[in-house]
């Protein structure tokens, strides 16, 4: 009998990031993505190769994307996916980045019992969780959700970036091109026809059918599924990202703002870690393959090689110093929140004011 298991697309950008890649694989095909379509741009660390090997093992499809890129090597992978023929195959579609990691708590924790426990949905946006690297230093060679399992508290009202959310969506027409966080170009003759869900299985209002990256705060959006999001890791590993700069632009933004706004450590959460079992043999698989290992092995040494070549320079030991001198965040609480958040609305409506909008 044919298989009418949906197929589950995730679309993902990668550079110098060939020392995490296995473990990410390995966890997402067993948490029930069926394809894999992965761009390359600019690697020295041998992620292309890898890649290159995985195509030829069958667990993905790797384009190269090697710049310059106008808008940024994201933007640009994104344009190519739009007219991939695995994207048209696709029938749900969800756009990641390698530190981020889908978590479902529903049925199995597949992305098929997320969707079997919302059947009518069009699209669910996957709130991110924020997982603060809570004192460690060092990068190692090992399952990042085995290493940082301290989060954000699931209920918090600042920073804004605590409720973005990245989106599974049917890929039935409605939408005419792929988003970092959404999809975009939405069919307006179609919009009717949208049955959004967040997170915890609460339909959504019409406005986020076409423009939101939010979601709702003041509310746990995790009960059935949440985006782990381990935006930082080790020190070592935050140099190296700020090193490398940004996906979605050609320059980098990282900085200590970047880091205390997503450095929350307040709620242990091992949820993912379910997942563990499924995970391990397959990530072992991988890791044996004869030219994969190799390849693996190497991406981890130029990790060390590279940190070692960026410590001889002062602005990164200067960095290095304030990571390893600044404490976690603190969420803020209730009132701090409210503070901040009747500026905001204050400014939203002089705005509104101003330009004449509704």
């Amino acid at each position: 009998m044919p298989n009418t298991d949906p197929r589950v697309l995730a679309v993902l950008t990668l550079r110098d990031e060939g020392a995490f890649l296995i473990d990410w694989l390995a966890h997402h095909r067993a948490a029930g993505f069926t394809d894999f379509l992965v761009f390359s741009n600019d690697c020295r660390d041998g992620t292309d190769a890898m890649l290159d090997r995985l195509q030829a093992m069958g667990w993905l499809t790797h384009v190269r994307n090697d710049g310059p890129h106008e808008k940024g090597p994201q933007w640009s992978a994104l344009a190519h996916a739009d007219r991939h023929p695995l994207t048209a195959k696709a029938d749900w579609i969800l756009v990641l980045d390698i530190d981020e990691y889908v978590n479902v708590h529903a049925g199995d924790r597949t992305v098929q019992a997320l969707l079997a426990a919302l059947p009518a949905a069009t699209a669910i946006p996957l709130t991110w969780r924020l997982f603060g690297n809570c004192g460690v230093r060092d990068y190692q060679d090992r399952p990042v959700p085995q290493q940082f399992t301290r989060a954000a508290p699931a209920v918090m009202g600042w920073p804004w970036r605590a409720a973005m959310f990245k989106t599974l969506f049917r890929n039935d027409g409605s939408y005419g091109k792929l988003g970092v966080h959404r999809p975009r170009q939405p069919d307006r003759a179609r919009m009717a026809e949208q049955r959004w869900f967040d997170g915890s299985g609460r339909p959504l209002r019409p406005a986020f059918h076409t423009g939101r990256v939010f979601s709702d705060y003041g509310q746990d959006n995790y009960r059935l599924a949440q985006l782990n999001h381990y935006a930082l890791g080790a020190m070592e590993s935050y140099l190296l990202k700020c090193d490398r700069g940004r996906a979605n632009r050609e320059t980098s933004a990282f900085d200590m703002s970047y880091w205390t706004e997503r450095n929350f450590c307040s709620e242990e959460d091992r949820t993912i870690l379910a997942l563990a079992d499924r995970t391990a043999p397959l990530r072992a698989e991988l890791r044996a393959d004869a030219v994969l290992g190799p390849l693996h092995a190497a991406a981890v040494a130029w990790r060390h090689a590279r940190l070692e070549s960026l410590l001889g320079e002062e602005v990164w030991r200067g960095l290095y110093g304030r990571l390893m001198m600044t404490p976690p965040a603190r969420p803020l609480d209730t009132a701090e929140h409210e503070i901040l958040a009747s500026h905001a609305l204050r400014t939203r409506a002089e705005t509104k004011r101003d330009t004449g909008e509704d």
